[in-house]
């Protein structure tokens, strides 16, 4: 082979595999904030759950922090 013919070749092999771009819809925009939003949801679940579990429930923002002095 010449190297105009494998040159040929490849460009012609490249172009068969080249992935194609996809087009973004705004129904791909909803499945992502959908999804983000899902994730989000059972993340907070999850901790809560943790929190639960360990016996320290998540309402203590109630109180005010203790301030550290005599640093």
């Amino acid at each position: 082979m010449t190297i105009l013919e494998i040159a040929v070749a490849s460009h012609i092999w490249a172009r068969r595999h080249q992935k194609r771009e996809l087009e973004f819809l705004e129904s791909d925009g909803l499945k992502v904030l959908s999804r983000a939003a899902f994730v989000f949801v059972a993340f907070t679940l999850l901790i809560a759950g943790l929190n639960a579990a360990a016996g320290r429930p998540q309402a203590d923002a109630q109180h005010a922090a203790p301030v550290v002095a005599g640093r």
